[in-house]
């Protein structure tokens, strides 16, 4: 219980110290907070994910790997979308539609695509990292030309530090958030396992939930700190960017150094990568519609995380409702879920189009 209160708290100060040091080098480099969001915050929350992967790989325990990415990828969409959304409706920048919500999908899809053989190769896991390089580049220069052209407003002008001491502290900020973040998301999981041990959870339970979600906390701390603070531009690219590092950064580098690439279960390839890919592309729809999460959206995605965590532990039980609970899923939510996501994305478009027109 101890070590459960102080990770939280650790992880609370974490997030506040990193959200506010990465929003005031945005400022003071002229970079936007999407930018921000998408590559500081989103890879440095991502550490604990790649922590356990790679030692799990190293241990020649692949599927720990695989599902720590995937399941990750699920939780950051599902969970802390919702969740952040509840609390405040997430305004989407238009690069996140136009752009990295599409490089976000593409990256699931290449994970599919270079897994059909039952593995993850290291000469895949380098195609994967020099992408995640590329967009690392691409982020930065693009942030760049649009801090230089908004070089001269106001708002930005103030929020640039004077001196190098600030940019010190400023620095000092986001490497001390991200410290407190791992050390607090560990502490966290180890106490919330011994909880569930106490009150005879089995192995199987705690693996997928306490410890599945457990390495997506600094995720969770930094978007709802991030949203509470106004600063929903970090809140969501740390959602997108985590998902693209996770996927590129993590299973690539993971591969790397794995003595024989990364394996992929069949039972990973027929259901838990195709969910997490579905999960992707819901984000299409719900970000073309007006450029923003609303509550509703974001009730629906914690819905979902509800109905696939249940399917989850239906499953490693063996519980007869789970066929039930199948059909019901498969042949009524989802589909349901998929026309009227559809029907709004498509109402969304007809009526830019009319103002275009109109202009």
């Amino acid at each position: 219980m101890v070590l459960f209160v102080i990770g939280l708290g650790l992880l609370i100060g974490g997030a506040e110290l990193l959200v506010r040091g990465a929003s005031r080098l945005a400022g003071a480099a002229g970079i936007p907070p999407l930018v921000i969001g998408l590559t500081v915050v989103a890879f440095g929350t991502s550490a604990p994910e790649f922590a356990v992967s790679a030692q799990s790989a190293l241990s020649g325990q692949a599927d720990i790997a695989v599902g720590n990415v995937v399941g990750s990828n699920i939780f950051n969409v599902l969970f802390i979308l919702g969740v952040s959304a509840l609390i405040v409706p997430l305004v989407v920048q238009r690069q996140l539609v136009r752009t990295d919500v599409p490089l976000m999908i593409g990256a699931g899809l290449l994970m599919a695509l270079l897994a059909l053989d039952g593995r993850v190769g290291r000469l895949d896991g380098l195609m994967m990292f020099g992408l995640l390089l590329a967009y690392i580049v691409f982020q930065v220069r693009q942030g760049l030309r649009e801090g230089a052209a908004s070089a001269e407003a106001p708002a930005q002008q103030e929020g640039r530090p004077t001196g190098g001491g600030q940019l010190a502290m400023n620095l000092g900020l986001v490497a001390g958030g991200l410290v407190l973040l791992v050390v607090g998301s560990g502490w966290l999981v180890d106490g919330a396992v011994a909880m569930a041990r106490a009150l005879g959870l089995s192995e199987l339970i705690i693996g997928l939930t306490i410890i599945a979600a457990g390495t997506s906390l600094p995720e969770v701390a930094a978007s709802l700190v991030a949203a509470l603070r106004g600063e929903r531009d970090i809140a969501v690219g740390n959602v997108v960017g985590s998902n693209l590092f996770n996927i590129l950064g993590i299973l690539g580098l993971t591969a790397v150094i794995a003595p024989d690439g990364v394996t992929v279960s069949p039972a990973a390839m027929a259901f838990d990568i195709p969910v997490m890919i579905a999960v992707l592309l819901a984000c299409l729809p719900i970000f073309f519609t007006g450029y923003r999460i609303a509550r509703w959206e974001g009730g629906l995605f914690l819905a979902y995380y509800a109905a696939y965590t249940a399917y989850l532990m239906l499953s490693a039980a063996n519980h007869d409702a789970l066929p039930a609970f199948s059909a019901a899923m498969q042949l009524f939510v989802l589909p349901l879920t998929a026309i009227t996501l559809a029907l709004l994305g498509a109402r969304a478009f007809v009526q830019r189009r009319a103002q275009r027109e109109a202009i």
